[in-house]
């Protein structure tokens, strides 16, 4: 059965960088081998989120790349790609956008923010989710 796991954003320095923990999130994947697929929002979170993967943590290193950038795509463990970008999917999808995944997946991880204001959407998507039969969980973060 797939799963939907829900992060809601709570620790001060989540707070401050949302993006931090999408790294620390993308470092776990990693970490279990099991390839991984970002869905950015925009072109520019694209980016951010790139150079973040580089900075976040010293002793960390997540191999990434945009989606499209590369030959290597296939290879690379975790995959970064921009709303224009069509790239296939993985066991593993991290989403960063306004709509729930479509497709073959394993596991997807939404991020939740903070702002109450802006979850009224991501109730919708767990409905969503769970209409079509996924395990749904929540984790605070």
């Amino acid at each position: 059965m797939p799963r939907a796991d829900f992060y809601l954003i709570a620790k001060p320095r989540f707070l401050e960088a949302p993006l931090l923990l999408v790294c620390e999130l993308a470092r776990k994947a990693s970490d279990s081998g099991k390839p991984l697929l970002i869905l950015a929002a925009s072109t520019q979170q694209a980016e951010a989120l790139d150079e973040l993967l580089w900075e976040f943590d010293p002793d960390a290193y997540v191999a990434h790349q945009i989606a499209g950038t590369d030959e290597d795509d296939d290879l690379t463990p975790v995959l970064i790609a921009a709303p224009d970008t069509d790239a296939p999917m993985r066991p593993l999808v991290l989403n960063l956008r306004d709509d729930a995944v479509a497709g073959a997946f394993e596991r997807v991880l939404e991020v939740v923010p903070a702002d109450t204001s802006a979850r009224e959407p991501l109730r919708a998507r767990w409905k969503q989710y769970k209409d079509r039969g996924f395990e749904v969980q929540k984790f605070d973060m």
